[in-house]
């Protein structure tokens, strides 16, 4: 087993304060060090321009773009560099799987990946600016591969393929407009079928009015279903799958079938986070292994979190933090049963 860690991040301000401090903060970091080696390993096999980029996001969410800069600004990097690092467009993504339950007032969701992408940040940013205040891990630093904002809405996303990629954003990119913009799931739905998609996923919204949505997105095309459960195939878009989905069937008979219990909030997260209950997956060699377990509570505020499998979930009151009560704790730790490297921790994550 390996122990890990994600540092816990807050912070109330600006976009563009929030990235220098988020710029400051990575300078010298293993992260950093390490995401210079991987793309020495995988050249970008494009040019993004400035003004394309800035032109998409800022038509959803113009806060991401300041903070972009700040990061550029406490970095001392091109703008070009930035964006190839963190600006979640035209870029690639490689698979994954990743689960998802709801029931009418919790999503719990595993997130299932390779280490060496995870970053180990579990952020809380209550911008001063514009847009909605955040609770979730960061991806790509200004990305979020799942959380909840400040007025109920929870998001996660699962990975469906790569094939015939378009010019858009990527999935935590994605996750992170709609957390920053949207009110609720009918605003969410609006803003998935309008926003440029690079690759092929399905993602989960869930707000206070208790209903979830699984909306199904390529750069083709959109589909909207009501549904409590999600892994990595289309039930729409059936002709967009994978050919090989018996994983992904086998996670969301388990999770159907203990929805016809009417499972609570708590034995929900059980079933996905115990790692002998049938969803939990070991799979890290593969990029399919669970790395974290999250619940959203729209209604209560709360979130709760655990790193690793087997784990009793940390606990926040995002409610109380949004009212100016900090978190106490500056890490989240578990452990996985994987020596693969993590790039926050690890040198030569590559």
């Amino acid at each position: 087993m390996k122990d890990i860690y994600s540092d816990i991040i807050q912070f109330r301000g600006s976009h563009y304060d929030f990235g220098v401090r988020q710029g400051e903060e990575m300078r010298n970091s293993l992260t950093v060090q390490n995401r210079e080696k991987q793309w020495k390993l995988r050249k970008p096999r494009f040019s993004v321009e400035e003004e394309e980029v800035k032109d998409a996001i800022t038509r959803f969410a113009p806060g991401v773009w300041e903070e972009l800069i700040g990061i550029r600004d406490a970095l001392g990097w091109s703008m070009e560099r930035v964006m190839m690092e963190f600006g979640g467009y035209r870029l690639d993504y490689v698979k994954s799987g990743c689960s998802i339950l709801t029931g009418d007032d919790y999503m719990v969701r595993n997130y299932d990946y390779q280490p060496k992408t995870y970053e180990g940040r579990y952020v809380l940013f209550q911008p001063t600016d514009q847009g909605y205040a955040i609770i979730g891990p960061s991806q790509r630093i200004t990305g979020r591969m799942d959380g909840m904002n400040e007025k109920g809405l929870a998001l996660g996303y699962n990975f469906m393929h790569r094939k015939k990629p378009g010019i858009g954003f990527i999935c935590c990119m994605i996750g992170r407009l709609i957390l920053e913009s949207c009110a609720d799931v009918e605003e969410a739905i609006s803003m998935l079928k309008e926003i440029p998609h690079r690759h092929s996923f399905s993602y989960i919204v869930l707000d206070r009015s208790g209903k979830t949505y699984v909306i199904e997105t390529t750069p083709r095309g959109v589909k909207v279903r009501e549904s409590n459960t999600c892994t990595n195939h289309f039930e729409h878009m059936k002709e967009e799958n994978r050919n090989y989905l018996v994983d992904s069937y086998r996670r969301l008979e388990t999770m159907e079938a203990a929805r016809q219990h009417k499972p609570s909030a708590y034995e929900a997260f059980r079933l996905l986070n115990d790692s002998d209950r049938g969803v939990f997956s070991d799979e890290y060699q593969n990029w399919a292994g669970t790395i974290h377990t999250a619940a959203y509570f729209p209604k209560e505020g709360k979130v709760w979190f655990a790193l690793g499998g087997d784990k009793e979930p940390i606990v926040f009151d995002f409610k109380a933090w949004l009212e100016g009560l900090n978190v106490e704790d500056k890490f989240i730790t578990g452990s996985v049963d994987t020596d693969l490297p993590f790039p926050h921790m690890d040198k030569n994550a590559k």
